[in-house]
């Protein structure tokens, strides 16, 4: 009598075990194409906030978001971020960036 090998670890998740290609993280897969890859791609950028000079590193992607909300702001994208930093030290936040990404997701959110 032959026994089938079992695998016992964890349930694969259901996103990856959509081989048809309808679930959402397929159909996200399937809107990219090699022209927007670079909007994975880490950015630094160089900004000052309240005179003073400091460096984020954020994803082309987020970098996209934060323009078009300082667009729909009428304000600079400095200016905006000036406007998250200030509000993430109210929440005695430190971390920027993660406040800035956070920013993106809740943004997009809103106007989807």
């Amino acid at each position: 009598m032959r026994h089938q090998s079992v695998h016992l670890g964890a349930p694969e998740p259901a996103f990856l075990s959509d081989r048809t290609g309808t679930g959402p993280l397929a159909r996200l897969f399937g809107l990219c194409n090699s022209e927007q890859a670079r909007e994975y791609a880490p950015e630094k950028r160089s900004i000052r906030i309240h005179g003073h000079s400091t460096t984020i590193r954020l994803e082309r992607a987020f970098w996209s978001v934060l323009e078009e909300m300082a667009r729909d702001e009428g304000v600079t994208a400095n200016a905006l971020i000036a406007r998250v930093h200030d509000h993430c030290l109210i929440n005695n936040d430190k971390n920027l960036a993660s406040c800035l990404r956070v920013v993106c997701l809740k943004y997009i959110n809103l106007v989807a």
